[in-house]
């Protein structure tokens, strides 16, 4: 049976139903709805869970959900700094609503990346890891002595919150100078055009997801097919 994995950031929403060995056998990607309130986003979510459900044509085995955090893997509720109108957002329990009658399981995004690597990727074979994810926000996850390692809360080894810069920019998280406010996506496209480089024409409404991402394909904004094989 097919798992359905969910990845929820600032910036996208993403789903992929992925067979026992790791393999994509779908994906359906689309934006996180910007400045939109708790139940928008969580429409969005829905929509994506319901699309993947339909493509999968028959119960799922499990569903993973990796969300940006802060998260709170006791209570399975998320504050995502990158999502202002989700805090303290049940969104273990709504995902369990939504696909009744299996296992939910919730996760920081970085850890999450890091047990992907660590069992098809890059950190193959080591005992010990970081992981890194450089988006909207900057988020990290630890594998130590080859398990994942979540700190009390399950936000261990998120990095993008450690101060670097005493007098800073500040940071969304309420702090300055946060490792967000310099290597984030923004933070970085930010640097970039202060340093001269200019930005390429804004994609006309309905362009996004770009088609020329390799691997997908695409149909009125969304994937309908994933890659043959699984993407590191």
């Amino acid at each position: 049976m097919l798992t359905l994995c969910l990845d929820i950031g600032g910036t996208k929403i993403a789903a992929g139903l992925a067979d026992p060995g790791g393999t994509l056998v779908h994906t359906d990607i689309r934006p996180t709805p910007p400045g939109g309130g708790a139940e928008e986003v969580w429409a969005a979510v829905a929509a994506t869970i319901a699309d993947s459900l339909r493509a999968a044509g028959g119960p799922v085995a499990a569903v993973g959900i990796a969300s940006a955090g802060p998260i709170d893997l006791h209570s399975g509720t998320v504050s995502p700094i990158n999502i202002g109108s989700w805090r303290g957002f049940p969104l273990r329990d709504r995902v369990a609503d939504a696909v009744p009658g299996v296992p939910v399981r919730l996760g920081g995004d970085g850890v999450c990346m890091a047990l992907g690597e660590h069992w098809r990727g890059a950190g193959r074979g080591a005992r010990f890891m970081l992981g890194m994810v450089v988006s909207t926000g900057v988020g990290g996850g630890l594998v130590l002595d080859g398990l994942p390692y979540t700190g009390r809360t399950g936000n261990a080894g998120h990095v993008g919150h450690m101060v670097i810069e005493m007098d800073g920019r500040p940071c969304p998280c309420g702090g300055r100078g946060c490792v967000e406010t310099v290597a984030a996506g923004p933070a970085l496209v930010r640097w970039a055009r202060a340093n001269g480089w200019s930005a390429p024409p804004t994609p006309a409404p309905g362009s996004w997801p770009p088609r020329r991402w390799p691997g997908i394909r695409w149909r009125s904004g969304r994937s309908t097919e994933a890659p043959p094989r699984s993407r590191r």
